[in-house]
């Protein structure tokens, strides 16, 4: 009678022991949950850019380009340096409505502080052109198919956008001097916003 009350007991004892088991969440679990989210903060840390002014470039000479734009023309750095200080604007370009409609949304104002946008975007002309009268925008957008433009400017891959910019301004003064950058993770930035983030680069 004995041994069968200790048998039942420890029967009853495994039952509850692989009960609580079943119940705890196994280092598999942990690791399937942990692993994102070190991925995650590695993509935020090593290659996704952050939303604060990149000071490496300040100061740098702004590399030089000459690209063909949406209107048929060929613009050049240097030409557009010599008529004031430029604002260049890199980002996703098509399926980005926001892109677009930050051009419009900023141009006028820059203007007269004597600051020309120039928006840069790596698509090709036809794409790009259909947005623009899709949005009704006229200003002339440099086409930087290759990518060199953007690369040399710093503007691949931020926030893990991978092969092209994000929402990204390097604002070059007549002297062809980088004097700020920064790297917005919004891809729409209002004026006052912007033009407070520039500060007295402007």
């Amino acid at each position: 009678m004995t041994n069968k009350k200790n048998q039942q007991k420890r029967s009853a004892k495994a039952t509850t022991t692989a009960t609580e088991a079943k119940g705890r969440p196994s280092w598999w679990s942990w690791l399937a949950i942990g692993l994102p989210v070190i991925a995650l903060i590695g993509v935020m840390v090593l290659g996704g850019g952050d939303d604060t002014t990149a000071d490496s470039a300040i100061g740098a000479a702004a590399p030089g380009f000459t690209l063909p734009a949406t209107d048929g023309s060929t613009q050049s750095l240097d030409a557009i340096l010599a008529n004031g200080d430029a604002l260049l604007y890199f980002s996703m370009g098509p399926g980005c409505d926001g892109c677009f409609h930050q051009i419009p949304e900023i141009e006028e104002a820059l203007a007269t502080k004597g600051i020309t946008l120039v928006p840069v975007m790596v698509d090709p002309a036809p794409q790009v052109m259909a947005e623009t009268q899709r949005f009704g925008i006229s200003t002339p957008i440099l086409i930087d198919l290759d990518r060199s433009v953007s690369e040399a400017y710093g503007m691949i891959g931020i926030y893990g956008h991978q092969g092209r910019p994000s929402h990204s301004f390097a604002l070059v003064n007549q002297d062809r001097e980088i004097t700020w950058v920064k790297h917005y993770a919004e891809m729409f930035v209002p004026l006052d916003s912007l033009l407070a983030d520039i500060g007295d680069a402007a």
